[in-house]
């Protein structure tokens, strides 16, 4: 029948069957063959990455930047690598025991019952443990809840934690990576000086501060030089380029814990109009949990919570109450509220003099400078609701100290 065939010709006919069965290759070397072929794959997906940056290279319009086609080949060649060397398949569960024995004998060890990253905030790291590597961390809240101010804090205690680290990996100190897509880098660098030397946040930005407060800054300033951290400032960022950014600074920098401000401002790449934003911010946070395993890394993401919340009498957040946010609860490993009852408060006050003017006065006294960070969902622990000291002067977050 191959005889009738008019390609059969073409291709060597007879002679060339009769060698093939000549050429038949032992199962011996079976998985050497399979690597040849694996590799050879690999170059075809690489030439195809190629052809198709040439060809987006020649035909793109000046709408779009140039450094957006290299971050998203960057995206896709480092894709590719972890296709051939990163990728590591089925681990047998012997070898998962061990991992897990090590890090629950860290855990033993620890006298504080650490067994991750400090938050520097005692009563946060006694219900999470401190930030575990691959966890995809969500702190939500509504506007003026202090969702920036509490991840910059944060920030700034990891810097200080890795500081006290003694075996840190090359005796480089790791770094931290912060994604400022709603506020500029000098903002959050301002922000960074009010917190840490506690002088007023607006006095700085409005330079009005005496000479004592300059020294205090200068004093701030050469401590803040010991820090890794950086700050990426790009509006509306895409999720391709977060990743490639992020794994670029593991690379340079060993990037040890990732923050991002704010998750609904995340662009992802064009997908068409068939997209609808809770389909992007599902993709969103898939990207961002698979970025937390792949660099082996906390990934902390803030993320604002819908209207709905203003329009109940109670205004503490639930975890119903995050934007778009089946995707959100459902990828996340831990989801935190953050809720100031004395914000509401200050917004309600009653007429002087009357019975609903003491209780409002004493339900004041009792909220003042205090944050409520509710864990709404903990994968691998407890849920519940931690109280914060917040220093409004200051954006400044700290432990309540009975």
């Amino acid at each position: 029948m191959l005889g009738n065939e008019p390609s059969f010709d073409k291709i060597g006919g007879v002679d060339y069957l009769a060698k093939l069965t000549t050429l038949a290759l032992s199962i011996v070397n079976v998985n050497e063959y399979g690597k040849i072929v694996y590799d050879l794959a690999l170059r075809r997906y690489l030439i195809k990455i190629g052809e198709k940056i040439v060809t987006n290279a020649y035909s793109s319009t000046l709408a779009d930047l140039a450094i957006t086609q290299i971050e998203t080949a960057e995206s896709q060649l480092y894709d590719l690598g972890s296709r051939g060397t990163l990728s590591k398949g089925f681990t047998k569960l012997q070898t998962s025991i061990e991992e897990s024995w090590t890090s629950i004998s860290s855990a033993i060890k620890n006298k504080n019952s650490i067994n991750g990253i400090s938050s520097g905030l005692l009563d946060i790291d006694s219900k999470l443990g401190g930030f575990k590597n691959s966890d995809l961390i969500i702190l939500a809240g509504r506007p003026s809840m202090g969702k920036t101010a509490l991840g910059v804090n944060l920030a700034i205690n990891a810097c200080k934690y890795f500081l006290t680290q003694k075996n840190t990996k090359d005796n480089v100190v790791p770094s931290v990576g912060f994604f400022s897509l709603e506020m500029s880098s000098q903002q959050i660098s301002t922000r960074i000086l009010s917190i840490e030397s506690e002088i007023n946040s607006s006095a700085l930005f409005n330079g009005k501060i005496g000479e004592q407060d300059i020294d205090k800054l200068k004093t701030v300033q050469d401590e803040i030089q010991k820090w890794n951290f950086f700050i990426d400032d790009a509006p509306a960022i895409s999720i391709s380029a977060i990743r490639s950014r992020a794994r670029r600074l593991k690379r340079t920098h060993n990037l040890a814990i990732l923050f991002i401000d704010y998750l609904q401002l995340i662009k992802i790449d064009s997908r068409g109009s068939q997209y609808n934003r809770v389909q992007e911010i599902s993709e969103i946070t898939q990207s961002l949990k698979a970025l937390a395993k792949e660099l082996n890394i906390p990934v902390i993401a803030l993320s604002q919570l819908s209207r709905a919340v203003e329009q109940r009498s109670d205004k503490k957040p639930l975890l119903s109450d995050l934007r778009e946010s089946g995707s959100i609860e459902q990828d996340a490993d831990i989801v935190m509220l953050i809720y100031r009852d004395e914000y509401y408060l200050s917004r309600s006050e009653p007429d002087l003099g009357t019975p609903e003017h003491m209780e409002w006065k004493a339900r004041q006294n009792k909220c003042y400078n205090t944050a409520e960070i509710i864990v709404a969902k903990h994968r691998n622990g407890p849920v519940g609701t931690v109280n914060l000291h917040y220093d409004n002067r200051y954006s400044k977050f700290g432990n309540i100290i009975m």
